[in-house]
């Protein structure tokens, strides 16, 4: 099936195709899921394999908001794997697992859509309400927690910004937003940000807004006033893409590994 994306605020944005398996057992299972997605104007491609408990969902939402959609018709899904849409293996995929000593929890999704552009799509949990500033940092040893994580990823020198600015370290990514909850759901592209290039790293997330280097101006490659606690962290590894992941939901409890290791289901 195929549906036409939509523009936000007149401009298009970039679709991934993701990859979901879903317990799915009839034809009314898929006939439940397509009516759902169909529905939603950001959605672009449908490919749905019954044998296989398989959903490819090509769509400029975030992974959090597609899984929501799906499960909505009251089947569990897992996500497996990000890639792009036009299915370029040459562009790769990366992922980072926040964690820390707060209560601070959440995954974070790296994909390369074209050589200078990156989509970060990522939703974190246990964050009180507000701003926080989200980097990548130039380490990812974890020995001492996010403390020994090093400074912000600043290969060129540059000046502490925003990730909207020319003058800006390639790792300064702003700020995400949680909700009343605490929760922030997020999806963006970058121009520096480069997957190849920050695996084996890491990402954190600060207590406080980051003032994008408007306060301090001059800071090169230290964190500046970017919020120097750290809430969480987590190395960025590389993260399977379309058709890399075998495996499958559980048909005895209806969940899988990734799950069980994950149990706010991010």
């Amino acid at each position: 099936m195929r549906f036409e994306s939509s523009a936000v605020n007149g401009k298009m944005e970039a679709t991934a195709k993701v990859e979901f398996a879903v317990q799915m057992t009839c034809q009314n299972c898929v006939d439940s899921i397509e009516r759902v997605l169909s529905k939603v104007p950001e959605i672009k491609n449908i490919s749905i394999n019954l044998k296989n408990e398989q959903v490819i969902v090509e769509t400029s939402l975030s992974v959090a908001e597609t899984q929501n959609l799906i499960e909505s018709s009251g089947l569990k899904a897992v996500f497996k794997g990000f890639g792009t849409a036009g299915g370029n293996p040459n562009f790769s995929a990366a992922v980072a697992m926040l964690s820390g000593r707060s209560s601070v929890i959440g995954v974070v999704r790296f994909l390369q859509i074209k050589d200078d552009k990156c989509l970060i799509d990522g939703t974190i949990d246990g964050l009180s309400p507000g701003e926080h500033g989200l980097h990548v940092h130039e380490l990812g040893d974890l020995s001492n927690g996010c403390q020994s994580v090093g400074n912000h990823y600043n290969p060129f020198n540059k000046k502490h910004g925003g990730r909207d600015d020319t003058e800006r370290h390639v790792g300064d990514l702003g700020n995400v937003t949680a909700d009343k909850e605490g929760r922030a759901t997020f999806r963006f592209e970058d121009k520096l940000l480069c997957v190849p290039n920050i695996i084996g790293r890491s990402l954190v997330i600060t207590a406080d807004r980051d003032d994008l280097g408007k306060r301090n101006v001059g800071t090169s490659s230290q964190d500046g006033n970017s919020g120097a606690r750290r809430l969480a962290c987590g190395v960025i590894a590389r993260s399977p893409g379309i058709f890399e992941n075998p495996k499958k939901i559980c048909l005895c409890d209806g969940t899988s590994i990734w799950d069980e290791t994950n149990p706010l289901n991010l």
